[in-house]
């Protein structure tokens, strides 16, 4: 890895961290097919995404800062799977970067903090929905043990198009 990744420093986010997120997510919500939200967020509104994710348990959110600066680099973050009970030892992962970010690593920095943080959380199994295509991120998730499982066709509408999803799976 690049040797500015000492420069690179990944903690837990918190509500000071609410703006700057927001602006990072609104970027992939106008720019791409990466998220299939298509109307950006006010911090407001996007509150209880952040509000959802403590320092601890199974719904961790870390994001990644510039050590001089504190200029959020990108996040990681692990939500629930589906809403019944049954699916409770199964996370959704994500990891966003800044666009604007210089730096090559940031997405394998923060994935690795977030599933070392998940090690004692007696979760079972991760998922990971990767708009297709993305070759970027699904070497990503391969290198964290992601195996691919099956694609949901045309799932998603947006920007005057219909885009697939790789499903991924990974043993916690």
């Amino acid at each position: 890895m690049p040797s500015d990744h000492a420069e690179v420093q990944v903690r837990p986010g918190d509500e000071g961290d609410l703006a700057a997120l927001t602006d990072l997510y609104n970027h992939y919500v106008r720019e791409t097919a990466v998220t299939f939200d298509t109307t950006p967020f006010t911090p407001a509104e996007r509150r209880p995404w952040l509000l959802s994710h403590p320092v601890d348990g199974p719904h961790r959110l870390m994001v990644a800062t510039d050590a001089g600066s504190g200029r959020i680099l990108g996040y990681a973050s692990s939500s629930p799977f589906r809403a019944k009970p049954a699916y409770a030892t199964s996370v959704e992962t994500t990891v966003y970067v800044a666009p604007d970010s210089s730096r090559r690593g940031i997405g394998t920095l923060l994935y690795q903090a977030l599933f070392d943080a998940l090690a004692d959380e007696g979760l079972h199994r991760a998922y990971a929905g990767i708009a297709q295509p993305n070759a970027a991120s699904t070497r990503l998730h391969e290198r964290f043990g992601f195996r691919y499982v099956g694609t949901y066709r045309e799932v998603g509408h947006k920007f005057g198009r219909w885009w697939d999803v790789a499903w991924h799976e990974k043993e916690m």
